[in-house]
């Protein structure tokens, strides 16, 4: 991953026209609003504006002047992995030179990532050599596909599992066993206070799983850092040699964990990228739409885009 440069894939045909990529933000949004059920549609809160605005253009063009977005999802809302594709899709309209950063996706699969998205390989390779989520095809196999249909880099984020589970058991010293090309896989500047807000979110979010002694639950925490600590390293060098062409978005799509309350990996992004625009979503399922009211102050803190759909 290390000075990799991000290469536009090369799948024939040429960038959609403006209309036709108009015609997908519309059906997208369809997808969204409109079902045999026929929900209601989602709701968006400006937590800076203190109001509700549009899902369309509203939100989608103020995206657009950001330098990162994180879209932070519930893993397992339908309705917020279709958002996601209507998101991106918009993106596609705004002129800015996109990058894909994906958690569901991590360093050591970066070149069958690569090889599928300029066409070397087939799907069933690429899904065969990059451990793909369980729901990778309804989830985000569209993201990917959007991705290379409007010539994007598509960057995979995370720290590999199977060294986060060694962090797990043993702290951050087995990494210094690691062999020079193991240790680049997760960040070289790892930061993991025990003081902060996110240190206690966590805690306390983790108090009702039965782990083992406050250790146990120590090492745990570092585990989860050295996976913020990595997307962050990596979507801050994405995003640093896309600059070298022109300045980039990169739409980042984790779980909300990761990055409400511009905590975890957003806060570790921003400390790779001083003065950068980083713009938290936060993608809210709920049961009823018409108990969606105007969050409080600690709520508004959480994004500053709250996205509630139905679940």
């Amino acid at each position: 991953m290390e000075g990799r440069p991000l290469r536009r894939v090369a799948h024939s045909g040429s960038l959609r026209s403006r209309n036709e990529v108009l015609g997908l933000v519309a059906a997208c949004a369809a997808a969204v609003v409109v079902s045999a059920q026929a929900p209601p549609p989602p709701k968006v809160f400006d937590s800076a504006q203190n109001k509700f605005i549009g899902l369309g253009s509203d939100l989608t063009s103020a995206l657009a002047s950001a330098d990162v977005v994180f879209l932070g999802e519930q893993h397992d809302s339908p309705a917020g992995h279709t958002l996601e594709q209507m998101i991106l899709t918009s993106m596609s309209g705004h002129g800015r030179n996109v990058i894909l950063g994906l958690e569901m996706f991590e360093r050591d699969v970066q070149d069958p990532l690569d090889h599928f998205s300029m066409g070397h390989i087939t799907e069933d390779d690429f899904l065969q050599a990059s451990r793909p989520w369980p729901r990778y095809k309804t989830d985000y196999k569209p993201l990917v596909d959007l991705a290379i249909q409007f010539d994007w880099p598509v960057v995979a984020t995370n720290a590999p599992q199977s060294i986060v589970t060694e962090v797990s058991k043993g702290g951050l010293d087995v990494l210094a066993a690691k062999s020079t090309d193991d240790r680049k896989l997760v960040a070289a500047d790892l930061q993991c206070p025990t003081d902060d807000d996110y240190h206690s979110r966590f805690m306390a979010t983790m108090a009702g799983h039965p782990v083992g002694d406050g250790q146990a639950m120590d090492r745990i925490y570092l585990a989860q850092c050295v996976r913020d600590e990595t997307m962050a390293e990596s979507i801050a060098r994405a995003w640093q040699v896309g600059a070298v062409s022109g300045k980039p978005l990169l739409v980042h799509v984790n779980g909300a964990f990761h990055s409400d309350f511009h905590e975890g990996t957003a806060a570790r992004t921003e400390r790779r990228l001083p003065g950068g625009r980083i713009v938290v979503v936060s993608l809210l399922p709920v049961a009823d739409m018409d108990s969606v009211t105007a969050p409080d102050e600690r709520e508004r803190k959480r994004a500053d885009y709250l996205v509630y759909s139905v679940k």
